[in-house]
């Protein structure tokens, strides 16, 4: 007879993200890559809570976003959707994907997309949401809603904040994907580098980031995003209050001090 299998030799189940920081970096990769790394409700889950953790971690000063296996990001669970075919579904889950994009802004830490391959549709949306984005040369974007018969709307919001109206309108009409030049050139992307060079120029504007005081980083990042959305008086008079509260911060009082003396600051 047989013998009972042993219950701790079962497989545990992969984590849908897995987190490691090293020197005030969070690598931050989702961990779907048979899904293309697809945003299912557990994905996002997973997400939102990793990302509401480093929030508030004052060890984590960057955030880099990656994505395993062949893809960035494939977009929505087009399985886990069709799945549930009601509006009241559909409806909760795009606010709670949405709770997600608006955290990764809302955190206090720059938060870089490592794009080493394709990201589609709320994929591409992600990208759009993180504040920065390297990708390899690899890379390949889209917003291919349209294809399915689907208007990407919610990756519309995001991708109409970074790139032209009327390329992000193309992208959006026609379904067609981008490279990683092109997407420099619109905005998307803000660095091209080889693939076997992405984790380096990684490591690199991480590291420039992590060398400056956090406080006016996560205080211009809350100015950053506040006053885009605001008329230019209102952006003026919150941008002059920021700065004031900023300066009156030790490492800005410190800077300007060792600017002053002409040598390094002491942060």
């Amino acid at each position: 007879m047989a013998a009972n299998p042993d219950p701790s030799a079962q497989q545990t189940p992969e984590p849908e993200v897995v987190v490691a920081i090293e020197n005030g970096v969070a690598h931050v990769t989702m961990n779907r890559p048979a899904q293309y790394n697809a945003l299912s409700e557990a994905m996002l889950d997973a997400l939102q809570g990793e990302l509401e953790r480093l929030a508030v971690n004052p060890a984590v000063r960057v955030v880099v976003l990656r994505g395993a296996g062949k893809a960035f990001c494939a977009g929505h669970d087009l399985r886990e959707m069709r799945a549930q075919p009601t509006a009241e579904y559909y409806k909760w889950l795009f606010a709670r994907c949405a709770k997600m994009m608006l955290t990764v802004q809302s955190m206090p830490q720059p938060v870089i997309a490592g794009v080493h391959a394709i990201a589609t549709a709320a994929g591409c949306q992600l990208v759009a949401m993180c504040d920065l984005a390297v990708a390899s040369d690899a890379a390949k974007f889209a917003v291919s809603g349209v294809n399915l018969g689907l208007f990407c709307s919610t990756p519309s919001v995001a991708l109409s904040r970074n790139v032209g109206r009327k390329q992000a309108f193309e992208m959006l009409v026609t379904g067609k994907f981008i490279d990683a030049h092109e997407a420099q050139v619109q905005g998307l992307v803000n660095r091209v580098v080889p693939a076997d060079q992405l984790d380096a120029e990684l490591e690199r504007l991480a590291a420039l980031i992590v060398a400056k005081p956090q406080t006016a980083i996560a205080m211009g990042k809350e100015l950053f995003y506040r006053q885009l959305e605001m008329g230019i008086d209102a952006a003026y008079q919150l941008a002059g209050e920021t700065m004031a509260c900023n300066m009156m911060d030790d490492a800005a009082q410190e800077g300007v001090l060792a600017f002053i003396e002409k040598r390094k600051p002491n942060w």
